[in-house]
């Protein structure tokens, strides 16, 4: 089980997040950067006992970054929109 929740890291609360939950039934989640749909797909099934009807995922590319003289880069990470059937949802997001 600790596999599965190594995939899904946390959701991503935001105001597009939000809108996107309440309009269209779908949960964003920060997710390991080499996870697939299919693993996505089972891990939120299996974590919050739910059908997910569809997994989009998008890579955030890594950015510049600069503290005065210093520069570097913050890292890339990967995010999952999951969309889940007419009628369920995941009441732990629902609340926050």
């Amino acid at each position: 089980m600790s596999a599965l929740h190594n995939l899904i890291q946390r959701p991503i609360i935001t105001e597009k997040a939000t809108a996107l939950r309440e309009a269209a039934n779908t949960y964003v989640f920060r997710v390991a950067p080499r996870a697939t749909k299919v693993q996505i797909r089972k891990a939120v099934e299996a974590i919050f006992a739910v059908h997910v009807k569809s997994v989009r995922t998008v890579s955030v590319p890594s950015r510049p970054k600069r503290q005065g003289m210093h520069q570097g880069r913050r890292s890339g990470w990967k995010k999952a929109y999951v969309a889940l059937r007419a009628g369920e949802s995941i009441p732990l997001i629902e609340n926050i």
